[in-house]
């Protein structure tokens, strides 16, 4: 009797089990090809951070990193401090640096939750035996700000990014 109420109930349980796992949200993102123009400069090449901020201006994500060698991350020290702490895999995310003058095109995925909610965007940059800048470029990621053209103020000319 107890055997024929167990396997009785075994297919409701499955049941119940699979709803609760199908009702899991997925959060839609989208891909932007993301151009960055560099300055004009001598030396060697940029290592650029792109971050993810949430509305308090505490790192969320990295969203892409120029620059492989591990072995300098450490000189950009805002995001190291996010970064270094846990060391995620960002292998698919890297890229070579960016020397003065050239221009880099890459992709970076965002959730669409995080537009028009008060996150923003960070480029931070570093350049061996140069500057550090901590915000070369940052703004909030709106609907409108995340098809202009933004400025940088460090080795950056301008950043442009484009819905896939």
């Amino acid at each position: 009797m107890k055997k024929k109420l167990l396997l009785g109930l075994l297919p409701i349980l499955t049941l119940v089990i699979f709803s609760f796992l199908s009702f899991t949200t997925t959060t839609e993102s989208t891909k932007y090809k993301c151009l960055i123009q560099m300055t004009n400069y001598t030396g060697e090449g940029a290592y650029v951070i792109i971050s993810l901020l949430d509305a308090e201006g505490n790192y969320e994500k990295t969203l892409y990193v120029q620059g492989e060698d591990e072995e300098w991350y450490h000189d950009i020290p805002e995001w190291w401090s996010f970064y270094g702490k846990r060391r995620p895999d960002i292998d698919a995310i890297t890229g070579a640096t960016i020397s003065g003058g050239e221009r880099a095109i890459s992709v970076i995925e965002i959730e669409n939750d995080k537009v028009d909610t008060g996150y923003k965007i960070r480029f931070e940059t570093a350049v061996e035996d140069q500057e550090y800048y901590k915000d070369d470029l940052e703004f909030e990621l709106t609907s409108q700000t995340i098809k202009n053209k933004v400025e940088g103020k460090g080795f950056i000319r301008y950043v442009r990014m484009l819905p896939q």
